[in-house]
Formats: C-alpha cells, sequence, structure tokens
C-alpha cells in the first residue's frame, strides 16, 4: 500500500535533512582537520556526501522515492511518475529539510543557526558545471531506474562523488541543497548572489536529460503513467 502525502513529505524532508547535515558538516569538519589544504578538504567533504547519500537514499526511497532534489521531483512529475497536485508538497519538504540540515549541521559544530555566505561561485564555468552535473544526475537516475532500480542509490553516490572532482563547481546538482548553502558562510557555502545562474543551470540540465531519455526510452513515460494509477488504486 502506497504510503500517505503526509508520511512521504516527512521522508523527504528527513531526507533532504540528512543530506544537508553531511553535506555542510562533513566540509565543516574536513576544512578544520585539513589545516588548509583544500584537496584533503574536498576530499573529505565528497567521501562523506556520497557514502551518507547512498544510504539515506536506501533508507527513505521505499517511502517517497528519496528524490530529495525539486529538479528530479519536477521531471518525475513530467514523466507522470509523480502526480502533480503531490510535487508542491515535495518541494516544500524537501526545501525545509534541506534549511533544517544546515542548521544542525551548524548546531553539532557549535556555529550560530544559519549565517550568509560569501564564498563565491560564479562565472560561466561555474554555471556550465552545474547544467553538466545534473544533466548527468537525472541520467543517471532515468538510465537506472527502469532496469536495475536496485542500483540507483548506489548509482548516484557514485556519480555525486565523482561530479565533485571533475566539474568547477563541485556538483551542487540540487537547487534546495543550494539555496540551502546560501546559509552557511562555510567550505560548503554559496553566496546568495550567485544561487539563481545555479538554479536555472540546474533546472536546464534536468529538463535536458529527461527530455533525452524520454527519446532514448520511449516507454519510460508510459510506466511512470502506470505506477502512478497503480498507485492511486491501491
Amino acid at each position: 500500500m502506497k504510503p500517505s502525502l503526509l508520511r512521504r513529505a516527512v521522508a523527504e524532508f528527513a531526507g533532504s535533512l540528512l543530506l544537508l547535515a553531511a553535506v555542510v558538516g562533513s566540509g565543516i569538519m574536513g576544512e578544520r582537520l585539513a589545516a588548509g589544504n583544500i584537496a584533503i578538504a574536498l576530499l573529505a567533504n565528497t567521501l562523506a556526501t556520497g557514502t551518507a547519500l547512498v544510504a539515506i537514499l536506501l533508507a527513505f526511497g521505499p517511502v517517497s522515492g528519496a528524490h530529495l532534489n525539486p529538479a528530479v521531483t519536477l521531471c518525475d512529475a513530467w514523466l507522470g511518475g509523480i502526480g502533480w497536485r503531490e510535487t508542491p508538497v515535495y518541494v516544500i519538504a524537501q526545501l525545509g529539510g534541506a534549511f533544517a540540515g544546515v542548521a544542525v549541521a551548524h548546531l553539532m559544530f557549535g556555529l550560530s543557526l544559519f549565517a550568509a555566505s560569501t564564498h563565491a561561485r560564479s562565472g560561466p564555468a561555474q554555471v556550465l558545471s552545474e547544467f553538466v552535473a545534473t544533466f548527468g544526475l537525472l541520467a543517471v537516475i532515468w538510465g537506472c531506474v527502469r532496469s536495475r532500480p536496485a542500483a540507483v542509490p548506489f548509482a548516484v553516490g557514485a556519480y555525486i562523488m565523482a561530479a565533485y572532482w571533475f566539474t568547477a563547481s563541485t556538483s551542487f546538482a540540487n537547487p534546495a541543497v543550494t539555496l540551502a548553502r546560501c546559509v552557511t558562510n562555510t567550505f560548503a557555502g554559496i553566496r546568495l548572489g550567485d544561487v539563481a545562474a545555479f538554479v536555472a543551470a540546474q533546472l536546464a540540465g534536468a529538463f535536458c536529460a529527461t527530455l533525452l531519455f524520454r527519446w532514448l526510452l520511449p516507454g519510460m513515460r508510459a510506466a511512470a503513467t502506470e505506477v502512478v494509477v497503480k498507485r492511486e488504486r491501491e
């Protein structure tokens, strides 16, 4: 039986909270222990984020699908995998969980609840990186979800860990994550003024990847719609 919308929303909130706690918390810890070595700090941030993401997706996936990402939710709604009426609830839960996760990370390390980031992440290279990062993320999800759904958490975690290193932006690839990271003035932060370009690139990348896979896998939309109809009958 399909979990209620409330349960799914709570799962999206909790999963997003843990994800941001991992991203921001590991960034703080890595920066403190790396003694100024940015590569070591980024490596610590990467390993913690990627492995935590796998665990979070495995834990919350059976409840809500563990989107944890408005771009994923919007594209899934476009394909018919989630109803449009449910989409705003998912997105609000993801945003709320993301900001709560930043607050939790700050409290764990004795910092103020929120702090405006001064970390500049601007320019064409950064924006292109976010397009590529999000395009790749959605490609991995759509490419695996039909044939190997059990592999999706591991594939997503592996991709994000790699994208931390092959993109200039360190692969935010998530509008909720991006917005929440503007209120942490730590290693993981991003200036508020740079957020809009990141989010636009992420949504464009997600849309293009979804459009491509609708063509590569013609039955993908029909299969998603069948899942929704089946759930609504349960």
